[in-house]
């Protein structure tokens, strides 16, 4: 739980001023969406790699490799800010990003679950998720505010020096405390067979399996809507409050979403109840998500948009630990890491060709506009999870108790 807190709060204290930064870099708006762009670029290039580094080389190894290049790709942003770096420098430095969290992505939630398994844990992991979302979103809420107050009173370029702090105590931690529980990582295997024979699990547990790979298949469209989303919301805020400066304003709107994430978490347990299966709360989710981004692009003002953005937060936190153990109840844990990497590619996918297209809507017709046209982008996510309820998954049902999934 410390690690998730220190890698939350590390990464969020940029994340509610990372377009403004861009902006304020020399990029226009199709340029800064590319940028990030880039980014999720990185993390399809990387995601499964890194996730069979964790199979293969240790979740702990693949976590403090992540650290390390995220601490240093994060200095060189800031380095490039300060000369004002040309668009091409953005792209590589996002790339390298983009790596560092590959390495965390299956890695951290696969320790999780193989230490669970370990400890004989054999519960719902539902209530497990919902807790640790409720803590990375704490840890989120103070990230983003912080980032927001430190830019607002120093510059755009401060919070980027916060997080590498941040991640140099993460890296202290984790070396001291962080150990592979329930798992051994297959180190004389030679590498290239090795990674054939992870892929090849990896293959069979994931698109050669219907109902997860409906799921990733829904990814692209979900993730891809909503990182431009995210990212967006910080100038269509300030643009909606008449203020350009406003930059506690952005911080807060990143901080609204992480509240949503903590409140989402603490209701697991009772949305639960409301369904009779885990693919129904992610269909009622897709909907809703379409709705309330129709809703943000025709707010027409700021506490309209920040009470739309709250309720958009809240469903996706509330039935994002619902997806996790569907997901989990179905994976093998020698190929966990790597089969959830996948499914992160696959939502790193849909955000390299959704940022700078909807960006591009952006400067052709405004923001609100490009919110209109995610909404149509996420309800392409909708027919996959349908079809992923007619699979009927063993995961599938609410309180089935498989949630830690196949142990070989």
């Amino acid at each position: 739980m410390t690690l998730l807190v220190l890698t939350t709060l590390a990464a969020s204290s940029i994340w509610g001023v990372n377009t403004l930064f861009l902006l304020d870099a020399g990029l226009d708006n199709t340029q800064a969406f590319a940028a990030n762009a880039a980014f999720t670029l990185g993390m399809v290039l990387f995601e499964v790699p890194t996730g069979v580094v964790a199979d293969t080389r240790g979740r702990r190894y693949s976590f403090l490799l992540g650290t390390g290049v995220l601490l240093a790709s994060t200095l060189l942003y800031w380095w490039m800010w300060l000369v004002r770096a040309p668009f091409g420098g953005w792209v590589l430095a996002s790339v390298l990003i983009g790596l560092g969290f590959t390495f965390f992505s299956g890695a951290t939630e696969a320790w999780l679950v193989d230490a669970l398994a370990a400890a004989g844990h054999t519960g719902d992991l539902e209530l497990v998720f919902g807790r640790g979302q409720v803590a990375s979103g704490v840890a989120m809420l103070t990230g983003a505010l912080l980032g927001g107050v430190v830019a607002q009173a120093t510059d755009l370029g401060m919070p980027y020096l916060v997080r590498a702090g941040l991640l140099a105590v993460t890296a202290i931690v984790a070396w001291v405390a962080m150990h592979d529980r329930g798992f051994t990582p297959d180190r004389g295997r030679r590498p290239l067979a090795a990674i054939r024979l992870v892929l090849a699990g990896a293959v069979d547990g994931g698109l050669r399996n219907p109902p997860v790979r409906w799921l990733m298949l829904a990814a692209p469209f979900t993730a891809g809507a909503g990182i431009y989303v995210f990212y967006a919301l910080q100038p269509y805020l300030l643009e909606l409050a008449g203020d350009p400066r406003a930059y506690a304003i952005a911080g807060a709107a990143a901080s609204l979403s992480a509240g949503s994430q903590v409140v989402g978490g603490l209701l697991v347990g009772r949305v639960r109840r409301l369904f009779r299966r885990r693919t129904d709360a992610l269909l009622f989710s897709g909907i809703a998500g379409v709705a309330l981004l129709t809703g943000i692009g025709l707010a027409g003002g700021l506490w309209p948009a920040l009470l739309l953005v709250a309720t958009w937060g809240l469903v996706g936190a509330a039935t994002t630990p619902l997806r996790q153990s569907f997901l989990n109840g179905l994976v093998p844990s020698a190929q966990r890491a790597t089969v959830l990497s996948f499914d992160s590619l696959m939502g790193s996918a849909g955000g390299v060709v959704a940022q700078p297209a909807l960006g591009r809507v952006a400067d052709v017709s405004g923001y609100a506009t490009s919110f209109l046209v995610a909404a149509v982008v996420h309800a392409l996510s909708v027919p996959f999870t349908w079809l992923a309820r007619r699979e009927r998954a063993a995961a599938d049902p609410l309180g089935v108790g498989r949630d830690p999934g196949p142990a070989e």
